[in-house]
């Protein structure tokens, strides 16, 4: 399935019937479109299951409780949802989206608490979110923008608004040829690539920058599990963007990333090396259930 995304065959599922693709559509005065007021899901669908689906509803909720809005089905109503849509659209390799969103309503400013609250899951068969950079190794700009305190912002959440800095950051990499950028925090530590997070590699450890103010993402703690199971020290700490001269292997973690190897950030060059490949490899066998987890 190709094409621009409002233009598609098959249905996405919307409160809890099945729309056909072209219909499914918002109003122009959607809350979520004026103020940001949306939650959502990526994740991944392997031979017809869904890899950490559990977990990925689980954040999906979560995320409604930090943006204080209301929850329009349930746990498992969203996981009977989102595995009908894989089998609906019979896509068993698939991206799943779920978003929740306060649509339009009574309110149409900051407040919205009369408005109704939505939820939609469509599936789409995407590819490596990088292409070839999975064999030789992304190139990542380092962004101007930073990510912001969690005393400012819902950190925790996946909400919509917390990704406007991350496309402007990432406009501008593709602009300089690269695939996407790395972003420091506001302090100016290491923190993250725009949708995906970030390991280092320094003579056999493993380093990687702690979550205290961007996503802890479903994919980084697996892959975190798989590089313990290994015996492989796993640091998690605050990583100066200097340190990046020494570190030797570099790669990205996430539902659309996957592991993908990192060859250059910036001025800094990594070899895609020994152990990337095999985390690589590893992870795949995992999603596809051929790798037992640890």
């Amino acid at each position: 399935m190709a094409g621009a995304y409002d233009d598609r065959d098959g249905v996405i599922w919307m409160d809890g019937a099945f729309v056909p693709w072209r219909e499914a559509k918002v109003h122009v005065l959607t809350h979520a479109l004026h103020y940001a007021s949306a939650v959502f899901e990526g994740e991944r669908s392997y031979g017809g299951r869904i890899f950490k689906s559990a977990e990925h509803t689980t954040r999906l909720l979560n995320s409604c409780d930090l943006l204080d809005m209301p929850h329009p089905f349930s746990f498992e109503e969203i996981e009977a949802a989102k595995a009908a849509t894989v089998e609906k659209m019979n896509m068993p390799d698939s991206y799943v989206r779920a978003i929740i969103w306060r649509g339009s309503g009574e309110d149409m400013g900051v407040a919205s608490n009369r408005n109704p609250v939505h939820c939609a899951i469509a599936v789409w068969e995407w590819g490596a979110y990088y292409g070839d950079a999975k064999m030789k190794g992304a190139k990542l700009d380092i962004s101007k923008w930073k990510r912001p305190s969690p005393e400012t912002i819902p950190s925790a959440a996946k909400a919509a608004g917390l990704y406007m800095i991350c496309t402007m950051s990432k406009h501008a990499a593709e602009a300089k040829g690269c695939s996407d950028a790395l972003m420091m925090d506001y302090r100016g530590y290491v923190a993250e690539a725009t949708g995906a997070n970030v390991f280092f590699v320094k003579d056999g450890e493993v380093h990687t920058p702690e979550p205290d103010c961007f996503l802890n993402g479903i994919t980084r703690q697996t892959v975190i599990g798989m590089l313990r199971a290994k015996g492989i020290r796993v640091n998690e700490r605050h990583i100066e963007p200097s340190e990046m001269a020494d570190f030797q292997q570099c790669w990205l973690t996430g539902t659309a990333a996957e592991v993908t190897p990192v060859g250059q950030i910036g001025e800094y060059s990594f070899e895609v090396g020994e152990l990337t490949k095999e985390i690589a490899r590893d992870y795949e066998k995992l999603v596809r259930g051929q790798l037992v987890p640890a």
